[in-house]
């Protein structure tokens, strides 16, 4: 892949369920807004806030996952390129958008938790809704818990210091 400037990460919550439509040709496009909000102190020291729109456009078959897994309130990660455009509104006046063509969306995992199912792989082609995930392995559910509580219990908090269950500082990863 060739050097491209043009990449943004944002990082916010959905503003609504995002909405699926179809181009004439057919091709899948999902578009929804995504809020960020950035807290700070003021020269005066009080704390202030502001929020940043971006609309987020998604296509082919990372249209359909989104549809399909996202939802109002969740907070995701878009990686795409800006871009600027304009149009002419019904007034008759010129109206500049910004948003995102986005390359990849994910939910994020700070504060919540995602289960992860592999969509079909016609990449493009029509195809049926993803069948649902297997059951998970229980006993491989509690080998990692215990091997990730054991860790945990040795790290002195979620902070990343302390001992990482190897014998040395540092965050585990």
């Amino acid at each position: 892949m060739a050097f491209e400037s043009n990449f943004i990460t944002f990082i916010g919550n959905l503003t609504a369920d995002p909405e699926l439509r179809f181009t004439q040709g057919g091709t899948p496009v999902a578009s929804f807004r995504v809020a960020s909000n950035r807290r700070y102190t003021d020269r005066s020291g009080d704390k202030q806030e502001e929020t940043t729109f971006l609309n987020v456009n998604a296509w082919r078959d990372l249209a359909e996952n989104a549809a399909e897994s996202l939802h109002k309130g969740d907070r995701v990660l878009v990686i795409g390129r800006v871009r600027v455009r304009n149009y002419e509104n019904r007034d008759g006046q010129t109206v500049w958008v910004t948003e995102i063509e986005a390359d990849e969306i994910a939910p994020s995992l700070r504060w919540a938790r995602a289960s992860v199912a592999r969509a079909g792989g016609n990449h493009g082609a029509s195809r049926q809704p993803a069948p649902p995930a297997p059951a998970a392995d229980a006993s491989a559910d509690r080998e990692i818990d215990d091997h990730f509580a054991g860790a945990a219990a040795g790290s002195g908090g979620d902070d990343g210091g302390g001992t990482n269950g190897s014998g040395t500082d540092g965050p585990m990863f």
